[in-house]
């Protein structure tokens, strides 16, 4: 029996009693109880993603609203984006950083419209906390509303905009990356065309009471499935993108994770962020390590922590996301080498429970992208 001193109670998104009247297998996630998947499976789920459109509860993640006088400004402190020079409803992607240029968690910022400067940010989950209270403490004179009452759906596929437009008219005209508020029976919902799959999509932030019922109505879609975390990890693996917490963490900077296109040309040459003058090194002379995509010339998937060795059998590498992919029907696997491997079909060698497997270096995404450019 277990001890319920060692019992965490995990919190609940709004859609709960609708991931477990559909049969979702739940699963603890980042404090929260997250369904792992449906009754079809993660292979199913993954491939009605990828050919119609899948429904994801990532209500898990944090949504606040950074408002007042040079809050971009202020926030180009923290963050190598180019966030002064952001567009009104537009949205883009970067990093919190220490003072060595890692990267202590990466996030999605959008410029709200109106006269008073406005930031809406997306946070991940096991670290919005920590990222808010950044936030306050750093910024006493900047308002911080933490949204607590919204929840957060993604819809990806290529059915998404059809799907969504039926529903919210005119978002199947919006930009990839940008952004709208929509009204849904008197609500404000935010709108933004984005997500974590490859596909083109919509992340869709709405008052917690209607998530529910917004969220059974584009269920009723024909084309629209309820997708749990196994489908969206290993949607996010083919694509290539990478993942807080494994592919990058407080000891991976951008340059070397592959995002050194996350980080405005006025900031490469400006700076004014943390770890700036190690993140120009890296730019001028070349990351030490590179993050890669990696093919196993076997049908055993190689994990997350496995060690990569080149052929005299010197450590030069870890892979740091491993599975198999369903849209190409082998294992595939992401994670770093060092710079004299990096060459795409490079051979290198691992390990898997006691038997060596050759590793092939490749590029990524493994799957291309698909989002929507107009």
């Amino acid at each position: 029996m277990s001890d319920p001193a060692t019992l965490v109670e995990l919190c609940k998104t709004p859609l709960d009693a609708l991931h477990r009247r559909r049969g979702a297998r739940m699963t603890p996630f980042a404090g929260y109880d997250m369904p792992l998947h449906y009754a079809s499976g993660i292979v199913a789920e993954h491939l009605h993603t990828r050919e119609k459109a899948g429904l994801f509860d990532v209500s898990h993640l944090g949504q606040a609203i950074l408002a007042g006088d040079g809050a971009a400004h202020l926030l180009e402190t923290l963050a190598p984006a180019d966030i002064e020079e952001l567009a009104p409803e537009t949205t883009r992607y970067t990093q919190f950083l220490d003072d060595d240029g890692n990267i202590l968690d990466d996030l999605m910022v959008t410029r709200l419209p109106g006269r008073e400067e406005r930031l809406f940010l997306v946070v991940n989950a096991a670290t919005k906390a920590w990222d808010f209270a950044l936030l306050k403490a750093g910024f006493p004179k900047l308002g911080l509303d933490v949204l607590q009452d919204r929840a957060f759906l993604a819809l990806q596929g290529p059915h998404a905009a059809a799907v969504l437009a039926a529903v919210l008219p005119g978002v199947a005209d919006m930009p990839f990356m940008g952004w709208r508020m929509c009204d849904h029976e008197g609500c404000s919902l935010f709108v933004s065309r984005s997500g974590y799959t490859g596909e083109d999509g919509f992340e869709i932030s709405l008052p917690a009471p209607i998530a529910p019922s917004f969220a059974e109505r584009l269920l009723a879609h024909p084309d629209v499935a309820p997708i749990g975390l196994g489908a969206r990890d290993t949607l996010r693996l083919e694509a290539g993108l990478c993942l807080y917490g494994h592919d990058i963490d407080r000891t991976t900077n951008p340059i070397e994770a592959g995002l050194l296109w996350s980080i405005g040309k006025r900031r490469r040459q400006q700076g004014g962020f943390p770890g700036f003058e190690r993140i120009r090194a890296a730019i001028d002379g070349g990351p030490s390590r590179l993050r890669v995509g990696l093919l196993p010339e076997a049908k055993t998937p190689v994990r997350e922590g496995a060690t990569l060795f080149s052929k005299d059998g010197t450590i030069v590498g870890r892979v740091t996301s491993g599975g198999f992919s369903p849209s190409l029907a082998r294992p595939i696997a992401m994670g770093y080498v060092e710079r004299g491997f990096l060459e795409p079909g490079s051979l290198l060698a691992t390990e898997v429970r006691g038997k060596p497997m050759e590793m092939r270096v490749t590029r990524l995404p493994f799957v291309p992208h698909r989002f929507f450019r107009g």
